[in-house]
C-alpha cells in the first residue's frame, strides 16, 4: 500500500500569498494622519518599501515606530508579523498577528495568517479554530482554503467537515480563475474522501494549469497506481523526481510504484540513488526491506532466518512481516499466525494480510476464528479466491459440511479445473448421507484425477465405492417426499 503524499508546500504558499499585499492601500484603511508632524502612514510606507526590496531589518524599525506612533495599527502589526516571519522569529510574529487580531476582528487576513503560522508551529486545534473563523469572515479565500485543506490532512479531519471544506473548494474551483493550487487542494480532499475518480480529474486540471505542482504530481501518480495504471503512475513518481532530485518522498514513491508493477531491480536502483543519510531513513530501509522479502520465494529454513534478520531492524514492515507469516505458514502455524497478526494491525484495510491470517489460523486448526474472518473478508471482497478456499476448508474441519458444499461449488464455478473440489464435494455429500450425488462427485474426480497428485483421495474413494453403491441400491440416501 502506497503512502498517502500531503502538501507540505501550502503553508508557505499561503504565508507568502497573505503577506504579498506591499501597499498600505490593501489594508483598506484610511488613517488620516497625513499631515501630522510624526506620521504613522509614512512611516509605514517606507517599512512597505524597504520590505518590498528585501530589507527586512530596515522595514521591521518602521512598522515598529509606526506602532510607538499610532498603538492602535493593525496593518502595521500585520506587515511586522510579515517581516518576522521571514526573519524566523515566529514567536514575535505570532504576538504581532494577535494583536492585529485584537484590534480588528472582522478582518480575515489576520485570522487566516494566525491559523497558517500555527499550522506551521504544528498547533493544529489552535490553528483551526483560527482559520474556520477567517472561514466565517471571508467564505472565497483561497489562503484559507490552502491553510484549511493541510490542516484537516494533518489532523484526519471528520468526514463531516471534509465534505464541507469540500464544497467551498468546488465552490472556489468554479470559477475560470481558479488556481492550480486550489484544484491541487480539491484534489486531495476527494482523496482523503475516496472519490478517487473526482481526484484524478482535478489534479488533472491542477497540473494542466502548473505542471510543476510536485505535490498534485505526487498524488496522481498514488491514486493511477492504486488503480493498476502503473505505467503512467511511473511516469508522474518520476517527473516529480526529476523536478525535486533530492526529495525522499519522490524516491520512495517511484520505488514503490516500480516494485508494485514488478520491476523490481529498477525500484532498487531508484533507492540506491539516494545519498548515504536518506539511504538510514526509516522508510527508505522499510521499503527496501520489503523488496528484498519479495525477492525471497522459498519458504525454506535458510531464507526464513534471513527474513528474520531483517526484521530485526524493521519491526513495524506489514510487509516484511506477512512475508514472514508465509515462511512458517506450515512448518509454525502459531509463529505465522502472528506475524500475520501483527501486518494485519499495522495495515488494517490490507486484505492481503487479512487473509494470510486466516489461512495461518486454518493451519493451526483455530477454525471458529478464521471462519469469522474469512466471512468478513467475503462481504468486503466477494470475489476474493484464497478467502472462500479458507473458509471452505475451516467449514469442511468444523463439520459444517452444508456450509462447506456452497463454498467448494463456488471455488469449483471459479476454477472449473480444480480436480480436487470434486472430492471434497463427494465426501460433504456423503457426510450429509446424499449417496447419489457423492457417487456423482467420486465418479468425476476419478475420470480427471492425476494418479500422480491425487493418488491418496482416489485409493480412499475406491475404497468407499463398493459400500456406497450398495447403500444407492438399496435405496439409501435417497430424498423421500414427505407423506401427505
Amino acid at each position: 500500500m502506497l503512502f498517502r503524499f500531503r502538501h507540505p508546500a501550502l503553508i508557505v504558499l499561503a504565508l507568502s500569498l497573505l503577506f504579498s499585499c506591499a501597499s498600505f492601500a490593501c489594508a483598506q484603511n484610511d488613517d488620516g494622519f497625513g499631515d501630522a508632524a510624526v506620521d504613522p502612514v509614512k512611516l509605514f510606507d517606507k517599512g512597505q518599501d524597504a520590505h518590498q526590496k528585501g530589507n527586512l531589518e530596515l522595514a521591521l524599525e518602521f512598522y515598529e515606530e509606526a506602532i510607538k506612533v499610532r498603538p492602535e495599527f493593525p496593518e502595521a502589526e500585520y506587515q511586522r508579523a510579515a517581516a518576522l516571519i521571514a526573519l524566523g522569529r515566529l514567536p514575535e510574529a505570532e504576538k504581532s498577528l494577535r494583536r492585529a487580531v485584537e484590534l480588528r476582528a472582522e478582518w480575515a487576513l489576520p485570522q487566516a495568517a494566525l491559523g497558517t503560522l500555527l499550522v506551521r508551529l504544528k498547533r493544529l486545534d489552535e490553528a483551526q479554530v483560527a482559520l474556520e473563523r477567517a472561514l466565517k469572515l471571508d467564505a472565497r479565500n483561497p489562503v484559507v482554503l490552502l491553510a484549511l485543506t493541510d490542516l484537516y490532512l494533518r489532523k484526519k479531519a471528520p468526514n463531516a467537515s471534509m465534505q464541507q471544506l469540500l464544497g467551498q473548494l468546488q465552490q472556489a474551483t468554479a470559477s475560470d480563475e481558479a488556481t492550480g493550487a486550489l484544484w491541487s487542494a480539491r484534489g486531495s480532499i476527494e482523496h482523503a474522501l475516496g472519490e478517487k475518480r473526482a481526484a484524478l480529474s482535478s489534479f488533472d486540471r491542477a497540473l494542466g494549469l502548473n505542471p510543476a505542482d510536485f505535490a498534485a504530481r505526487m498524488e496522481r501518480a498514488e491514486l493511477r497506481a492504486e488503480a493498476g495504471d502503473f505505467e503512467r503512475a511511473m511516469e508522474d513518481a518520476s517527473a516529480a523526481l526529476r523536478a525535486a532530485p533530492k526529495s525522499v518522498d519522490a524516491a520512495l514513491m517511484l520505488a514503490r510504484i516500480q516494485a508494485q508493477a514488478g520491476k523490481k531491480e529498477e525500484a532498487k536502483r531508484t533507492l540506491e540513488a539516494l545519498d548515504e543519510a536518506s539511504k538510514q531513513l526509516p522508510e527508505v530501509v522499510a521499503l527496501r526491506n520489503a523488496i528484498l522479502a519479495s525477492d525471497t520465494e522459498t519458504n525454506d529454513p535458510e531464507s526464513c532466518a534471513a527474513l528474520q534478520k531483517l526484521l530485526e531492524n524493521d519491526q513495524r514492515n506489514a510487509a516484511l512481516l506477512a512475508r514472514l507469516g508465509s515462511c512458517y505458514r506450515v512448518s509454525d502455524p502459531a509463529r505465522s499466525m502472528e506475524y500475520y497478526h501483527r501486518a494485519s494491525d499495522l495495515e488494517p484495510r490490507s486484505l492481503d494480510y487479512a487473509t494470510g491470517y486466516t489461512a495461518a489460523l486454518v493451519q493451526a486448526r483455530r477454525f471458529n476464528e478464521a471462519i469469522v474472518i474469512a466471512r468478513r473478508i467475503l462481504s468486503i471482497a466477494p470475489d476474493n479466491y484464497a478467502a472462500h478456499a479458507n473458509l471452505a476448508t475451516a467449514l469442511y474441519e468444523s463439520k459444517r459440511y452444508a456450509e462447506a458444499l456452497g463454498e467448494y461449488n463456488w471455488l469449483l464455478a471459479a476454477k472449473p479445473d480444480l480436480v480436487v473440489a470434486y472430492f471434497f464435494i463427494g465426501t460433504v455429500h456423503d457426510y450429509l448421507g446424499q449417496y447419489p450425488e457423492a457417487l456423482s462427485a467420486y465418479e468425476t474426480f476419478l475420470a480427471r484425477a492425476n494418479p500422480k497428485d491425487n493418488q491418496l483421495e482416489m485409493e480412499k474413494i475406491n475404497l468407499r465405492l463398493p459400500s456406497l453403491r450398495r447403500q444407492i441400491a438399496r435405496g439409501e440416501g435417497v430424498k423421500r417426499k414427505k407423506k401427505e
